[in-house]
């Protein structure tokens, strides 16, 4: 390749390797159950038994009679069992379709049964029956969690007013960009610096209707107060951090200073790293799951817990679903993003928490302090790690990593550098998909997840990410069509 092309991305995934195999593991301490025992039971012989008493009629006509007999007894089991199983079937289908009228991840137009995909959901134009794609649009802005409802008239998203809001609406608003109403954090009144000219307001006498029909747009907002809504507590972490220098020069991580750092396992190996954002919801790196990886019953998750060797030891979270954004590109690793969902939901301690997505109308500034964590390799060509590391690294304007020193163009807008042009701190193979991070307004956000570099921490080989502000609404809708 000439130098006027930039090097291809990398994005080897080498495998968590024990050092020493367990001698003495006891039952059960597999990751996995085991499929092949060398301790079977001897497989039973059939020792046929000799008749003593002989009958007078013909032993080939007994015989016959005999074989047709059993014969039809067992066509009778093999039809009775398929029709059981048929009935199995059929029941599952019936239950399925009307649990789950839209297929894949399409959207259901309210209870018209018309389904359509998440992209035509919000997108000023009404593909459902009686417009519930344009009108059920709400979203978060901004670093205080601002609720803004989208309106289709105008065509233009307006913040809610306070006046006479509750946490009925806000559970209502939340279940409408996929969380689940378990996970409710707060609804408030916030005071913006920022004077809005419009607003939507609850029309008060408007009886018990869709929440939806009961918003209307207002140039006036009696409080002042806009609502500041939060469907999870997210961003929190019970340590605070000590910046030191060592994945590629990175730091071993504290008990609960990650919180929302998954290890993604495939055939009980360390594979790629993701991050928690709900319950049931983890955001990982397409490249992982692309390939032999997509089946989602291959992957365990493991969360909580810091050291590979003792992921070993446990069994960890199967996943339900693995999505892919539907425009990764392969070769530029362009939408490199994908979501995987959990069959059984999270339970959140102070060790497992999930990170904030980033709301639109965020701006992280060129050289803002990130950090990066996973189990990736300590230097370029080695062996992951056996315990988590964290390094911080600051974002890298992309103008400048698009340069011809660089990377030469190969930054798209959904992606985001991040490091240092000297070198010498970086993530690496192993570290794919997991976070980069920031801390605003004493929150934490999920700034990217780590795409692909070339080599490990070499100069003016800064590390890629996928850009999370240009995912974000990719993600509320795929929750929320796959609820």
């Amino acid at each position: 390749m000439t130098s006027t092309v930039g090097p291809p991305p990398y994005y080897e995934n080498h495998g968590f390797q024990p050092e020493n195999v367990y001698s003495a593991r006891q039952p059960g301490a597999y990751p996995y159950p085991q499929y092949f025992s060398t301790n079977a039971p001897p497989v039973p012989s059939y020792v046929p038994r000799v008749a003593t008493y002989q009958s007078s009629r013909p032993v080939a006509h007994s015989s016959e009679r005999t074989c047709a007999s059993n014969i039809k007894k067992t066509i009778v089991i093999i039809l009775s069992i398929l029709l059981v199983i048929c009935c199995a079937i059929a029941a599952f289908f019936i239950w399925y379709f009307v649990e789950n009228r839209c297929l894949g991840s399409l959207i259901e137009c309210g209870s018209s049964g018309v389904c359509i995909p998440p992209s035509q959901w919000c997108d000023g134009v009404s593909h459902c029956p009686s417009g519930e794609d344009e009108t059920r649009c709400v979203r978060l802005f901004g670093p205080d969690f601002i609720l803004e409802v989208y309106s289709p008239v105008s065509k233009s998203w307006y913040p809610v007013c306070q006046d006479d809001w509750n946490d009925d609406y806000g559970k209502i608003a939340c279940k409408d960009m996929g969380y689940s109403v378990d996970t409710y954090y707060y609804s408030r009144g916030v005071a913006t610096e920022v004077s809005f000219k419009s607003y939507m307001k609850l029309n008060r006498s408007a009886g018990n209707i869709d929440l939806y029909k009961k918003l209307y747009s207002s140039d006036s907002c009696a409080s002042g107060n806009v609502v500041s809504l939060r469907c999870i507590e997210c961003g929190l972490s019970i340590k605070s951090m000590n910046i030191m220098n060592r994945i590629v020069g990175g730091s071993g991580a504290m008990p609960g200073q990650w919180p929302w750092q998954v290890s993604l396992h495939m055939e009980g190996i360390h594979v790629c790293g993701g991050s928690i954002i709900t319950r049931q919801w983890i955001v990982t790196a397409a490249h992982c799951v692309e390939g032999r990886y997509s089946d989602p019953y291959s992957w365990r998750v493991y969360a909580g817990i810091l050291n590979q060797n003792e992921m070993l030891l446990r069994n960890g979270y199967r996943v339900q679903q693995i999505i892919s954004h539907p425009d990764y590109d392969t070769d530029s690793k362009d939408n490199d993003v994908a979501l995987m969902k959990l069959e059984t939901p999270l339970s959140f301690t102070d060790t497992v928490r999930p990170v904030c997505l980033p709301n639109p109308g965020m701006m992280f500034q060129p050289n803002q302090q990130c950090w990066i964590s996973g189990w990736g390799a300590e230097y370029q060509g080695g062996k992951t790690s056996n315990n988590l590391n964290y390094v911080t690294v600051p974002l890298i304007e992309r103008s400048r990593c698009n340069s011809v020193y660089i990377y030469n163009g190969m930054i798209l807008p959904t992606m985001i550098c991040a490091g240092y042009l000297g070198g010498g701190i970086d993530s690496c193979q192993g570290d794919s998909g997991g976070p980069l991070v920031t801390n605003k307004n004493s929150v934490w956000w999920l700034v990217g997840d780590t795409s692909w570099g070339t080599g490990c921490a070499s100069p003016n080989r800064p590390g890629v990410y996928g850009n999370m502000t240009v995912f974000t609404d990719w993600i509320y809708k795929n929750m929320q069509a796959n609820r």
